[in-house]
């Protein structure tokens, strides 16, 4: 018998995603045309409790999180013709909610919840009143902060001179906000500013429209990419660049940092994911994706693979990508390949639900489309690894007085 995989005790069979549900816009008779309709962004809460859609025409949904019991048990669950003021309730009756944000949206982004103690300032509610945030980068360069749970506009941010193509905020509840724009800048915000302007700083150094920003789960580094070649490293401390990311042979388009800060992922047009130790700038592997076998083409005689999106899986022993060659594929970073398709037309995002078990992609067509993905249990020692990686740099790993074998398997040489 086969031993499983060093990374997982307990996993179930890879088989094909299956489609949970499809949800559809229904829109007005004013907006029955093509242009502008794509899902640019889709994004959860960190807690797991709301699900943003950015579904076209300057709209974005907030829908309660599970979906109602009908909607995920059927194969593609259609509203056209609920409208978009249809409400969907999921687990403690809240109420889905419609946001006009009067501009396309390209980019969704959350808070996690503030810490305790957060007084209430310049329109952000207190921690006490259960806030939550849902950040909306706009094309004319704007950014609108919601709260979630009312559907209220709080403020905007004004500084970029183009579209806001992607938003990240800090994971440790600082209301630390990035923003990527075409105008080939970074910001960072700090939304607990009283008055005046938030902006913190803007980093400058990329030539090309900036596509992607992520911060790492430790908050000490923010990814990002534009159309280069090369993704841009920076300190979240010092707000200054630490290395560029070389390798790739065509535009860097998306990023993601493994759950303990210790791995990062870029994807390229190159149809290349590369993961890199973001410590060292050292690339680990590079996972290729090339034309199925004509029995699994679900893309007819389609073979473009450029990469669209990749995100981590939770427990980060998964990787999900959008390509262009009409696939969802999840891989497993052990067996540096994929281990199951899925076909989607058009496909722009994806992004993993925060406890597992599900993936939201995005499509040019303004459909959001959830997919079941494998439900992995972590073995004791994976487990350990990403307990340490958590607030060991890999610098400080290869100090330590242990095996060089052990060393290999916390630095992610080994799996």
């Amino acid at each position: 018998m086969e031993a499983p995989p060093a990374g997982t005790a307990a996993q179930e069979a890879e088989d094909e995603p299956l489609l949970l549900a499809e949800l559809k816009p229904g829109r007005p008779q004013q907006y029955d045309w093509k242009a502008s309709c794509e899902t640019w962004s889709v994004a959860f809460s960190p807690d797991g409790t709301w699900f943003a859609w950015s579904q076209g025409h300057c709209i974005v949904k907030l829908i309660p999180w599970p979906l109602e019991e009908a909607e995920l048990s059927c194969k593609a669950s259609e509203r056209k013709n609920r409208g978009i003021k249809a409400d969907v309730r999921g687990g403690g009756g809240a109420k889905e909610k419609t946001l006009e944000c009067g501009q396309i949206v390209w980019g969704l982004a959350f808070s996690p919840w503030p810490p305790s103690g957060t007084k209430e300032r310049d329109g952000l509610p207190a921690p006490g009143r259960s806030c939550l945030i849902l950040a909306t980068g706009l094309n004319d360069g704007q950014i609108k902060v919601w709260e979630v749970q009312t559907g209220r506009l709080l403020f905007s941010l004004s500084g970029h001179l183009d579209v806001v193509r992607d938003l990240s905020f800090a994971p440790n509840g600082s209301l630390i906000l990035v923003s990527a724009s075409r105008d080939k800048t970074l910001r960072i915000w700090d939304l607990r500013r009283d008055g005046g302007s938030k902006q913190v700083q803007v980093l400058t150094g990329h030539t090309q429209w900036v596509y992607c920003c992520s911060i790492s789960p430790d908050c000490s580094m923010l990814c990002s990419a534009a159309g280069e070649k090369s993704a841009f490293l920076w300190s979240m401390r010092s707000y200054t660049l630490i290395r560029k990311l070389e390798g790739h042979q065509s535009s860097v388009v998306s990023c993601d940092f493994s759950p303990d800060s210790a791995l990062l992922v870029t994807a390229s047009y190159d149809t290349c994911v590369i993961m890199w130790d973001p410590y060292t700038g050292e690339q680990l592997r590079t996972l290729r994706h090339v034309p199925l076998p004509p029995a699994l083409d679900y893309g007819g005689d389609i073979h473009a693979s450029s990469l669209r999106s990749v995100c981590f899986s939770p427990e980060g022993l998964y990787l999900a990508t959008v390509a262009d060659d009409r696939l969802l594929r999840i891989w497993d970073l052990e067996l540096r390949t994929p281990v199951a398709f899925a076909p989607m037309t058009n496909g722009l995002c994806c992004v993993y639900f925060p406890h597992g078990g599900f993936i939201a992609t995005g499509t040019r067509d303004g459909h959001v489309q959830f997919w079941s993905a494998p439900k992995v249990l972590s073995s004791l020692k994976h487990s350990c690894r990403k307990a340490l990686r958590t607030f060991l740099t890999t610098y400080q790993v290869l100090a330590l007085p242990i095996p060089k074998k052990m060393k290999e398997f916390l630095t992610y040489r080994t799996f």
